[in-house]
């Protein structure tokens, strides 16, 4: 049997641990362990590397513990606007969809727009139109929203008017969930999707659904699957940087997920994390911040999660 693996984040903006309560702790780790469940069943049973990071972000987005789907971060003007895609690292096919204001689950809108072929990133209304006319399931606003949300959004507004916004906590600011796997034919693939950060401006749109920057998959190289502040992923173009290290300098995975986060990002000040699998089935998952949710599981069938430094075996 070839190797399999499969890595998940949700979101390297969780850090201060007094930012949540023991029980919210751990139902979070809960729903980390859900997600890699999700993804290993697909890929111990021989399934596709892209069925398994789908699979494994669709429980995320699901959760209201993180940045995506139901959960996921207000705009400006208290609208979600979500964003996702999916890669196939088999024939570089993908799919997103950005500025979404109702699709339920955007990752499986992402997985349409990459199987109807015509375009790779549908955005706004005519994501939502598009979602709904495949027959995905769609939501109004309040779907959406949870408390802790909307008391994020009120932070974020108080520290731009007091011209502290830098000081923000990271959990204030942003996050976001993704899956990288390997599968046991040998194929790679990567999907990503958040609510953006907190506060953002109306129409914006991050690195999530930006094939090469936020989301990347190339057989026999890595998958890569990115969070923090969107704009340097897409001027780092940091998940194709990963792979093109891996290719022309032949650095491994782990080596040049460092580098990129540890130092190509540094000197920006942001809070940025990721993980990554190689071909090998070996995981990377790198952040300077306090701490990155993050899960992992190989074809061992052994699931660890983790929020911060310490990591613990699932369940």
């Amino acid at each position: 049997m070839t190797k399999f693996a499969l890595a998940i984040h949700g979101g390297c903006g969780v850090m201060a641990k007094l930012d949540l309560s023991e029980a919210e702790w751990i139902a979070a780790r809960r729903d980390l362990g859900r997600a890699l469940e999700a993804g290993y069943a697909v890929l111990k049973r021989g399934g596709r590397a892209i069925d398994a990071v789908q699979a494994a972000v669709l429980v995320m987005e699901d959760s209201p513990h993180f940045n995506a789907g139901h959960g996921a971060a207000l705009n400006e003007n208290g609208i979600h606007e979500l964003d996702a895609s999916i890669m196939d690292g088999e024939t570089l096919a993908a799919g997103a969809v950005c500025a979404s204001r109702h699709i339920r689950n955007p990752v499986v809108a992402a997985r349409a727009v990459l199987e109807h072929g015509d375009a790779v990133l549908l955005a706004g209304s005519a994501a939502d139109r598009f979602a709904e006319a495949k027959g995905l399931a769609v939501e109004e606003q309040a779907y959406f929203t949870t408390e802790r949300r909307k008391q994020a959004l009120a932070a974020m507004k108080a520290h731009v008017a007091a011209g502290t916004q830098v000081a923000a906590s990271e959990s204030e600011k942003h996050g976001t969930v993704g899956a990288v796997a390997l599968d046991q034919h040998g194929h790679l693939a990567a999907a990503t999707s958040t609510g953006g950060y907190n506060n953002k401006p109306d129409g914006r749109v991050g690195d999530s659904p930006v094939i090469g920057a936020g989301t990347y998959a190339r057989d026999g190289v890595c998958a890569v699957s990115g969070t923090g502040k969107g704009e340097f992923f897409i001027r780092h173009v940091v998940g194709h940087e990963i792979a093109a290290r891996m290719t022309y300098l032949g650095e491994n995975v782990e080596t040049a997920s460092a580098k990129v986060i540890m130092e190509d990002l540094k000197p920006h000040n942001i809070g940025a994390g990721l993980v990554a699998v190689g071909v090998d089935g070996s995981v990377a998952a790198p952040y300077n911040t306090d701490g990155m949710f993050r899960g992992w599981v190989t074809d061992t069938g052994k699931f660890f999660v983790a929020s911060h430094d310490d990591v613990m075996s699932y369940p």
